[in-house]
């Protein structure tokens, strides 16, 4: 079954600082709603679905456990297509179930129903594991045999391409359905404990008990004394709470490490890389080029900052400030929608058209309130309904970027839908594409419409900063992950070691000018992709280096660039990145790729140089 978690994105990914002390008063902007999947919790439809899925779930297996490898072409279709039908009904549910507990986290009826469904759905789909195993006991001889008599079995490849992929890591049946129904009390509930544990966290600021997200979006405002209090505060709080978080971190990494031995995967990266359809040596070059880049990147655009706030260093709390002269003027939401909106028109009307139903269908929920999820995430339910965003919004710039980021994944999530339910899953490394080129849509249009050279250098910098997030920062963050499931493997990680870990993978990737003191060790504690996706973080940067060339290639090439984009969002899981970057003549494994991407960044700190 497609996986339960919500795409989430979080502080440090892109998009999400910003703002200022005031926030819009929530009841004044809009929320989402998900009727469209069920009218309610208490919805007798919820029990019918739960009680219909374990009927059919039960049957299908009745009808083809231990015959899947007799089945010729058209009758494997037959039975994909039956499987696919059940899980869609099976991931509309833990959908729902997942979008309504991400609305109050510290609500103990909503984790109950939230925590009952994913138990149900579990027990349920723990019939269907037999189809994937034995698919993958299918030799490949018989499999092309039967592709080459079937086009129904054809239209399925890519999603046995990618289910077969992990045939050498498949355990036997019995252990196989053993780990699926032991997830719901093991790393899904330590998941879960996270999810909860920061929700209910309260950051003192400014006399006021202030949620992460709240608090986090303060770490971007103009005044330095409220920066330093935020900062300390979120600091402050994660050291009083580390025990816990790394006791999850080093519990969760050990249950990959005994996953990863048991599946006989080389590497701690092996698993996501397979999952993403992404070669190791495409993720080494990656990171290898943006670890090379730090000097010319990061390294040197904090040491300018620095200058711009007269200090030869920042303290870690001033690394995302508003640079000097900056206004940090406020942006309604009509206001923020209508930016968003525009920057997609001039690209394409179609995207923009697509964009507007999130609007009219009520398919984002907006304010932040107490007990939401932190952050900002797009999350694409199933084809038969529509995707929903979550966002956080404080009325600041950044929060319409971030607005363009999370609508880039939903637009992407209708396009793909019309693969169906089991061809519309794009991986981690394509699925941040149409996002970050969202986002840099309207940062053109902001910066094409601005005439003061001064406020374009403030744009042109908060928009290197986004970028150094995306890409400098996420591989930070990835080779802080690297270490830490390294480590672990020998032995339980303190919270003195995390931090040690945390301090020196951040060092080396900011650089001198920022002060990284010892009350920044606890940091890591608020990343959810480490609880969550281990490993997701790198897409990020391959996202945001792919957008940059893609984004060069549109304006060297203007002509026919838009249809050449929506046939690559339109494709979802149905194609490989070799595939889908060959119209526009980009090739992820050439070395060159990565560095056009970085070329993009390096040359818009050169301008600052130049001017400042």
């Amino acid at each position: 079954m497609k996986r339960s978690d919500l795409r989430r994105e979080t502080a440090g990914a892109p998009g999400a600082t910003g703002g200022a002390a005031e926030s819009p008063p929530p009841q004044s902007l809009p929320r989402w709603d998900l009727s469209d999947l069920y009218p309610g919790r208490e919805s007798p439809s919820i029990e019918a679905d739960l009680q219909r899925l374990a009927q059919e779930a039960a049957s299908f297996a009745k009808q083809y456990q231990g015959k899947v490898a007799t089945l010729d072409g058209n009758a494997l279709a037959a039975a994909i297509a039956g499987y696919e039908r059940i899980d869609e009904g099976l991931s509309k549910l833990v959908s729902y179930a997942g979008l309504v507990h991400a609305e109050d986290q510290e609500d103990p009826a909503i984790g109950r129903f939230y925590q009952t469904i994913i138990e149900r759905v579990t027990v349920i789909s723990s019939d269907l594991i037999f189809l994937s195993l034995e698919l993958n006991r299918i030799e490949e001889t018989d499999i092309a045999r039967a592709y080459a008599d079937s086009e129904a079995l054809r239209h399925w490849r890519p999603w046995l391409d990618s289910v077969r992929a992990f045939r050498v890591h498949q355990l036997t049946d019995e252990a196989e359905k053993l780990l699926h129904e032991r997830h719901v009390v093991g790393s899904g509930a330590w998941s879960r404990l996270f999810d909860q544990t920061i929700a209910g966290l309260r950051f003192p600021v400014g006399g006021k008990e202030l949620p992460i997200s709240d608090t986090l979006n303060l770490l971007s405002e103009p005044d330095e004394a409220v920066r330093r209090e935020a900062g300390l505060a979120v600091a402050g709080v994660l050291a009083e709470n580390n025990k816990l978080f790394a006791l999850i971190t080093s519990t969760l990494a050990k249950d990959k490490e005994i996953d990863d031995r048991w599946r006989r995967y080389p590497r701690s990266t092996s698993f996501r890389n397979l999952a993403n359809q992404v070669e190791d040596d495409v993720v080494d070059a990656l990171a290898a080029a943006v670890e090379k880049a730090h000097p010319r990147l990061s390294h040197r655009y904090y040491a300018l900052k620095a200058k711009w706030f007269g200090k030869e260093k920042l303290n870690w709390w001033d690394r995302n400030a508003p640079i000097p002269g900056d206004d940090d003027r406020a942006i309604t939401w009509p206001a923020g929608r209508e930016l968003v909106l525009g920057a997609y028109a001039r690209f394409s009307p179609e995207l923009a058209k697509i964009g507007e139903r999130f609007f009219t269908n009520a398919w984002i929920d907006v304010p932040p309130v107490a007990g939401k999820s932190s952050g900002a995430f797009a999350h694409p339910t199933v084809p038969s309904v529509h995707p929903y965003l979550l966002l956080n919004w404080h009325g600041k710039l950044r929060d319409a970027m971030t607005l363009a980021h999370e609508l880039g994944h939903g637009v992407h999530q209708v396009l793909a839908g019309a693969q169906g339910h089991l061809l519309s899953q794009t991986p981690l490394t394509l699925a941040e594409t149409a996002s970050v080129f969202g986002e840099m849509l309207t940062f053109r249009a902001l910066v094409d419409a601005e005439q003061d050279p001064a406020i374009r250098r403030r744009m042109l910098a908060a928009k290197v900063e986004d970028m150094l997030n995306t890409v400098v920062r996420q591989i930070a963050f990835h080779q802080f992950e690297l270490r830490v499931h390294a480590e672990r493997r020998e032995g339980e990680l303190t919270p003195e070691r995390l931090g040690e870990i945390w301090l020196e993978t951040q060092r080396a990737s900011l650089g001198p000018a920022i002060e990284l003191d010892a009350r920044y060790a606890n940091m890591w504690a608020y990343i959810p992709h480490f609880v969550h996706t281990p490993f997701y973080v790198y897409s990020y940067a391959f996202g945001d280096c792919l957008v940059n060339a893609l984004y060069a290639e549109y304006e060297a090439h203007p002509d026919g660039f838009a249809e050449k984009y929506f046939d690559l969002l339109r494709a979802g899981g149905t194609k490989r990145h070799k595939e889908l970057l060959a119209p526009f003549g980009l090739n992820a494994a050439d070395p060159a790729f990565w560095a056009r991407g970085l070329s993009v960044i390096e040359k818009m700190i050169d301008e600052l140089e130049a001017v400042s």
